[in-house]
Order: C-alpha cells, then structure tokens, then sequence
C-alpha cells in the first residue's frame, strides 16, 4: 500500500509538475510581499504555480522572476493574522523578499500601570499593532532579570494585562515592554514599589554544607570566573558539592561574597 501511495505522489509530481508548498505566518502591516520566482530546473516556466492567502487563491501574476503578492484586496486590518502558501514545481524553491512586512511591530502604549502589596504587577494598553508578547522585568544585583512573559492580545482597545513578582527589601523597579523588529527591548514606562519587609541576611560567611536566609529570597550563585552555578527561591542552598574558594551570592537586593570551605 505504501509503495503505490509512493508511486501516485510521483505520478502526481510528475503531470502536474509541483509538489511544494511555502507556508508564511505573520500579521498584516498595511505591506504587501514580494517573492523572487526563479524558472524551473529544466528551463520551462517559473517555479511558483499557485498563492494562497488565508486560504483564498490570489489572481496576482505569477510568471515574472520577481512578482507582488497584493494583501490590500483582502481588506485586512493591522494586526490581523495572514497565512501565505505558495505552492511551487518539486525542482525549486522561491523566496520571500521582505518576510520583515508580515513581522509585528511593537506599537503599545500603557496608559496604565501599577504594582499591589500582593505581589501582582498590572497594567492596561491600548493601540496594540499586533499580539506580541509582553516581557517584565526586575531591576536588582544591578542587572535587568526577567519575572516572565505575558501574552499580548493586540488591537486597538484596551486591554489589562497581570503577572506576580517576587518583592525584594525597599524599592522595588520593573519594566514592561516588547520586543522590536530589529530585537531591541522597549520598555517605555518603569513601575515602582516600595517594599517594607525587613532585608534578608545570610550566614555563613564561610559554609562547608549550607547557606542560610533569614527569610525566603530569590538567589543566584557564582563561581569566581562569573559562572552561574546556581538560581532559585529558597531559604536555604545546599553547597557541599562546591569545589573550595570564593563565591558571589546575589539575594534580596543584595550582591555578597562567601567562602566555601
């Protein structure tokens, strides 16, 4: 049965002369798309035989080297979702131009934000250009760490948007923000929080076992090249496999040296 199925694929491939199919995913950017259609590998007619958007074949014109896929006579919105599939000969593949002009662009804005005593950081958007996701960010041990990721709905309406953090002792900075076309971070409005939890200590200074908190904290651990050895929430991490020498320990809002014996 295999064997026959094997035969009718190539029986296809070879009257009708394509077995390929390009899928595209993306967002509509008021952009349309250009593909290079180069000619078969045997010199006649070019490889693109047929585009579909959305699952609607497109009556653009495919016999050119370069050709337009026109997304304007769809009637889509910004942001809305598009599936491009081009379907080509078996001997050649053709290439999208400007896969950039289906890529979101990052255009939020938070018109509000703030973070609760339980933890919760939340806020509201509008002029959403497309679903990307959210990332939040906590400033301490003088780096930007990542809280986490929340989906982004996209539109221009409002929409409310929550995560949970982890406070540290005293002033607490995040930032939300998306990421661009080009991979940069924006992050155009920073919430604050003022903490009023004692500061977390540690001890031993020189531990043969285990460390201890004075409370539950997030921590990471380093080695004395700035290998990250370990990260978590606890009030307590276990050492007695650490190799002897200096360590750097970052907790609460705090960076401190030890030295494991």
């Amino acid at each position: 049965m295999k064997h026959l199925l094997f035969l009718f694929v190539v029986f296809f491939c070879a009257l009708h002369g394509f077995c390929g199919t390009i899928t595209v995913e993306g967002f509509y950017q008021g952009k349309n798309v250009f593909v290079q259609n180069p000619f078969s590998s045997n010199g006649i007619g070019f490889c693109a035989t047929d585009v579909l958007v959305n699952d609607i074949r497109t009556t653009d014109e495919l016999q050119s080297s370069t050709f337009e896929i026109d997304l304007s006579v769809f009637k889509l919105k910004q942001g809305d979702r598009i599936t491009i599939k081009i379907k080509h000969k078996d001997d050649c593949v053709p290439k999208i131009l400007n896969p950039e002009a289906l890529k979101p662009k990052s255009t939020f804005e938070i018109t509000t934000s703030k973070a609760e005593d339980n933890g919760s950081l939340l806020w509201t958007t509008r002029n959403e250009g497309a679903p990307i996701p959210f990332f939040v960010e906590q400033f301490k041990w003088n780096k930007w760490v990542a809280v986490g990721e929340v989906a982004g709905k996209g539109g221009a309406s409002e929409k409310n948007y929550s995560i949970k953090a982890d406070y540290h002792s005293g002033i607490n900075r995040f930032r939300i923000g998306q990421v661009d076309l080009k991979g940069n971070r924006i992050a155009p409005k920073e919430i604050t929080y003022k903490s009023l939890v004692k500061p977390v200590s540690f001890s031993p200074e020189k531990p043969s076992k285990e460390l201890q908190f004075s409370a539950e904290t997030c921590y990471e651990i380093y080695n004395e090249f700035g290998k990250l050895m370990i990260k978590g929430k606890a009030s307590k991490v276990d050492v007695t496999s650490y190799k002897k020498g200096p360590y750097y320990l970052n907790f609460d809002n705090q960076t401190k040296p030890f030295y494991k014996k």
